[in-house]
């Protein structure tokens, strides 16, 4: 197998899973790009197997630790694994992440599950090259016909059965591809979605702590509904009774669904895509919830609400990304202070804030920082009620900082001071 050796300081050799070109001591065997390839140090001693692509300032991205191939069986391995992982935390097998990237061996796959639809993303050249592997691995776990062929199986095979019963298998009627995410022009790779199985899905109603949302898996945010924010919802709704709320970055209306369900006086919602805003009204009818929508960027809309002295009992604040690079970082945390400064005027004397960021390169410290920074410029004091962290089906690596990127907090205003 053809591979690569790496530097003594290479930060693989400390626990990370990925390898950068400037870690690179050399290369042998003439690996091409998507190959499977060898990682070994400067001994000569195998570090792992690693997908490769030269193309890509991550050249190496490793996937085991001992000499593995990508092939079918590998793939319904880690797949159900995965989703028996899910299964052990109470998560909601059938609505949920399935497959997290690296943090489930699967460097670039993500599978997001909305019951008999499943949405692939292969965000790695050599995980795109396998994405029919992959849809076929979905297919064999999930098929109901899958747990109906296991007489003559070998152990190995039996095991895999009984996991596929635990995971509750059920036959996806689709396979859909959202490969349109923009970080997968960084492996030289074009964007793209279509459908991988079965036909082309109209858009799908799901239920989240009942309410119930319309979602398009083909043209949705994402891979059609943010996934990540689910046990979320309800958390914030406990501060929404008789509350005046805005949610700001509304998306499709689940904060402000969730806060007008828990007996909110007023709800406001505001979103800048006319999109979101129709589908956002969409669900509000769909649950027979009363919420005025707003289609306005946030930030020209604080600015007007500080004008008129608006006051807020509750206020939502998930915004975008606002940087998908380090180098944006100094302008995305300017935007943060000021979302925040803007908002802590707004809430009343004992008002409530939820506020999110999805950005990897912002650090949970330099989150609570800005924060800090944000109270002063409003002379606003508030306690936090609690932190927000990533949810169990998006799992954590320690020792891959890239595989959390979600944080949050709940803060109270301190009145009198």
């Amino acid at each position: 197998m053809a591979g690569i050796v790496v530097k003594p300081r290479a930060r693989i050799l400390h626990g990370h899973d990925w390898v950068f070109s400037s870690e690179v001591l050399k290369v042998f065997g003439k690996p091409a790009d998507g190959d499977v390839i060898s990682l070994k140090d400067g001994k000569d001693h195998l570090i792992g197997s690693a997908i490769y692509n030269s193309k890509s300032q991550i050249v190496a991205r490793r996937f085991s630790r001992r000499k593995q191939d990508l092939d079918l069986d590998f793939f319904k391995r880690r797949i159900a694994q995965a989703a028996e992982y899910r299964l052990r935390r109470d998560v909601d097998a059938k609505l949920c992440r399935v497959v997290w990237s690296e943090s489930d061996g699967l460097p670039g796959v993500i599978i997001d599950r909305y019951g008999d639809y499943f949405v692939l993303q292969t965000l790695t050249l050599a995980m795109d090259m396998r994405k029919e592997i992959i849809a076929n691995a979905i297919v064999d776990l999930f098929e109901s016909r899958a747990s109906c062929q296991s007489a003559n199986r070998t152990d190995s095979s039996r095991e895999l059965a009984n996991r596929q019963k635990a995971i509750g298998t059920h036959v996806p009627l689709t396979i859909i591809e959202r490969n349109d995410a923009s970080v997968r022009r960084a492996e030289g790779l074009e964007l793209c979605s279509g459908v991988l199985r079965e036909d082309t899905p109209s858009p799908i109603e799901i239920e989240i702590g009942r309410l119930k949302f319309e979602v398009d898996l083909l043209h949705g945010q994402k891979t059609g509904f943010y996934l990540d924010q689910r046990q979320n919802y309800e958390i914030v709704a406990r501060y929404a009774g008789g509350a005046r709320m805005l949610d700001c970055f509304a998306n499709q209306g689940a904060f402000a669904l969730a806060c007008a369900r828990a007996g909110a006086a007023e709800v406001t919602g505001v979103e800048e895509n006319s999109a979101n805003i129709a589908a956002a009204k969409g669900n509000a009818a769909r649950n027979d919830l009363k919420v005025e929508w707003i289609e306005q960027d946030v930030f020209q809309f604080l600015r007007a609400a500080e004008k008129a002295q608006a006051q807020y009992d509750l206020i939502v604040l998930d915004p975008p990304s606002f940087t998908k690079t380090k180098g944006g970082l100094r302008d995305a945390m300017r935007g943060y202070r000021e979302l925040h400064v803007r908002a802590f005027k707004l809430l009343s004397r004992d008002g409530v804030l939820a506020t999110f960021s999805c950005s990897h390169h912002v650090s949970e410290d330099a989150f609570a920082q800005m924060i800090a920074d944000a109270l002063v410029d409003a002379r606003r004091s508030a306690r936090r009620l609690r932190r927000f962290e990533q949810a169990p089906d998006h799992p954590v690596l320690p020792t891959l900082p890239e595989s959390e990127y979600f944080k949050g907090a709940l803060l109270e205003m301190m009145p009198g001071r």
